[in-house]
């Protein structure tokens, strides 16, 4: 039965209920029973919407898309190991978040929500108020007031009103939550629509690589929606019978905001009080992930673990990658400096796939100070 369901109390809601949290104010997850018409699929154009039956949107007519997804898988070298490299980056926004804003945003219009509020270090921000401008839904994003000028301008250019919110990340985060007490919250870590658009990466890497899953998958954690939405992507075509394997996740944080990492580590449920530190990977730099309990459990039951890499290695890799060809921006950098600490510990041979989340132009002051 395709539902909404609260992992605390167990209360179940239908899907055409425009809620975002239990009343027991817990997070919701979706109930939906996926499908993969493989030879529908091979006929669609190149898009993460190919996988219609697979994305829990009732009537195509509220389908919110500007063609996104299926980004081109590459083979990079990193220290002589070939890592595939999913080029998320070439989104229309300019960040892998147009996944889970797509799925969102039609969710929004199939439940006739008039406005949204979402919080955001920036790309979830542009990619929400992109996809609410495709909707025609009035859109009000909350960001930290230091967040990148690229992206506010995008933001502004889309139409959405756009707040500066003083202090730390979650300080941007409470004041949204208090702006969703009467409206919808098109939270990219609350709402859990966006992760059935984020899934859509194990879909499209699992297809580009014959319907095959790769042995190891390394990707950057902050609130994690990239990584959940991937577990539950692999973990959606192994029980199709698609896939036979859920590959290891590896996540990635930077050593100055690693709250997931330090958790992981010391073998705890839940996440310890860490202070802020400027990074240069802004975009996970999220002290308290409110799904940090549903990543730890993902890669633990992946057999996957955590890597930690610090503002040098960071800087390094993002001068390898633009040295390579490949304008990311510093958050981004994060995950590939997580490719190279990771392969340089390799005892096998392994299928390895990886990402570049975001673009280098939304980054461009950051990029010059570098």
């Amino acid at each position: 039965m395709d539902q909404l369901i609260c992992g605390k109390c167990g209360s179940a809601f239908p899907l055409c209920d425009p809620r975002w949290r239990c009343d027991c104010g817990y997070l919701l997850d979706v109930e939906f029973a996926p499908v993969f018409a493989l030879d529908k699929i091979a006929e669609r154009k190149p898009t993460m919407w190919r996988y219609r039956e697979a994305i829990p949107i009732s009537d195509d007519a509220n389908v919110v898309t500007l063609d996104e997804g299926y980004t081109p898988l590459l083979r990079v070298s990193f220290d002589g190991v070939p890592v595939w490299m999913k080029q998320d980056h070439l989104f229309p926004t300019g960040s892998y978040k147009d996944r889970g804003a797509s799925v969102l945003m039609s969710k929004a219009k199939e439940l006739g929500i008039q406005r949204v509020v979402e919080d955001s270090s920036g790309n979830a921000g542009c990619a929400v108020a992109a996809y609410s401008a495709v909707a025609g839904i009035e859109c009000a994003i909350y960001v930290p007031e230091h967040t990148a000028a690229a992206k506010l301008a995008q933001i502004r250019r889309y139409g959405a009103t756009l707040n500066l919110v003083p202090g730390e990340r979650q300080d941007t985060a409470l004041a949204a939550l208090e702006a969703a007490q009467g409206t919808y919250y098109a939270s990219h870590s609350w709402n859990p629509f966006f992760l059935h658009g984020t899934k859509t990466f194990a879909f499209e890497v699992c297809e580009q690589l014959g319907w095959r899953s790769p042995d190891t998958v390394i990707l950057p954690v902050g609130n994690g929606t990239l990584l959940l939405g991937a577990y539950l992507g692999f973990t959606e075509l192994m029980g199709a019978g698609i896939v036979s394997s859920v590959p290891k996740l590896i996540a990635v944080q930077a050593e100055a905001c690693a709250p997931l990492a330090a958790a992981f580590r010391g073998k705890l449920d839940s996440l310890p009080e860490i202070p802020a530190r400027d990074t240069l990977a802004e975009g996970i730099a999220i002290t308290s992930p409110i799904r940090g309990g549903q990543i730890l459990r993902a890669v633990r039951d992946s057999g996957g673990h955590f890597v930690s890499v610090s503002e040098g290695e960071i800087k390094a890799s993002l001068t390898q990658m633009c040295r390579k060809g490949f304008y990311i921006e510093p958050t981004s950098a994060a995950a590939t400096a997580g490719v190279s600490k990771y392969v340089r510990r390799l005892q096998s041979d392994e299928v390895i796939v990886s990402v570049l989340t975001g673009h280098g132009l939304k980054a461009t002051e950051k990029m010059l100070a570098i």
